[in-house]
């Protein structure tokens, strides 16, 4: 399955990152471009559960392809969630189901500083968003 270009960027952006403070750094960086949520679309129905952090999703079909926008108080968790719609975002369902979590942050040089209970709840988000798919 060819990737997204979103996720190409991310890939090129992480692979030249020397070291994990410069990937920390750069997941800064992509959780600030994350599109604000409104204080109406952070409510408790696009609430996920299964996050230590609290972290709100929201998904839009378009013809057959699915656009989700994310995000959480916690800026550490923003990047990451940053990085996961730049793998995701504009995939079919089908395609969604395919999508390996911990391979995609393993590609990025992220998977080792993902704790498991950031990896528990990352997983929580991408299952949130094949539900929604369905």
């Amino acid at each position: 399955m060819s990737l997204p270009q979103a996720a190409e960027q991310a890939l090129a952006a992480f692979s030249t990152a020397a070291g994990w403070e410069a990937r920390a750094r750069l997941l800064m960086q992509w959780g600030e471009r994350l599109e604000p949520l409104t204080a109406a679309q952070c409510s408790e129905q696009n609430l996920v559960s299964g996050c230590e952090s609290q972290v709100w999703l929201l998904a839009e079909q378009h013809q057959q392809h699915w656009q989700f926008r994310a995000t959480s108080e916690a800026r550490l968790l923003r990047g990451l969630l940053a990085v996961l719609l730049a793998r995701v975002n504009g995939l079919s369902g089908a395609e969604l189901t395919k999508v390996d979590l911990l391979d995609w942050f393993a590609q990025l040089g992220l998977a080792r500083q993902l704790s498991p209970s950031r990896s528990n709840g990352l997983q929580a988000v991408l299952r949130r968003m094949q539900a929604l798919t369905q």
